[in-house]
């Protein structure tokens, strides 16, 4: 079963992206991010929520500011860099995403639906798998 952690500024839609994922089989923890809490990652400290999970569903807005969630993302990749990460927006999406190397994210631009967070994640999950395979030497 793959872990997602769903880190979400707006509780009600987070419960509902909840929801949608355990309905779909993916065992779901939920976190406010930097707004609801001290956030580690912000701090250069890893996270344990984030270790624990297969996947990390960032919303765009987590931090409030668009700013901040750029260098959140970044402390993630840093302290967490073989953990996927999904980063939903539901307007534009931010200028700064790499879909490729070291701070690669996998996009969700739109309405986070059930099905569309689904297949972003396992998106994600098979781009960080085609990446290890590729920096695997022999």
């Amino acid at each position: 079963m793959t872990r997602v952690l769903v880190v979400n500024h707006d509780i009600d839609l987070a419960d509902q992206e909840v929801d949608s994922l355990r309905r779909r089989g993916y065992e779901v923890k939920e976190c406010l991010g930097p707004i609801g809490a001290s956030c580690p990652i912000l701090s250069h400290q890893p996270c344990e929520l984030a270790a624990w999970a297969d996947v990390l569903v960032y919303d765009a807005w987590a931090t409030g500011e668009p700013e901040g969630v750029q260098a959140l993302i970044e402390g993630l990749r840093h302290l967490h860099p073989d953990v996927p990460v999904v980063l939903s927006a539901s307007g534009m999406e931010p200028d700064w995403i790499a879909i490729a190397g070291t701070n690669r994210i996998t996009p969700l631009v739109g309405s986070p639906s059930g099905q569309r967070l689904a297949d972003a994640i396992e998106a994600s999950l098979v781009s960080a798998a085609q990446e290890e395979r590729g920096s695997v030497t022999l």
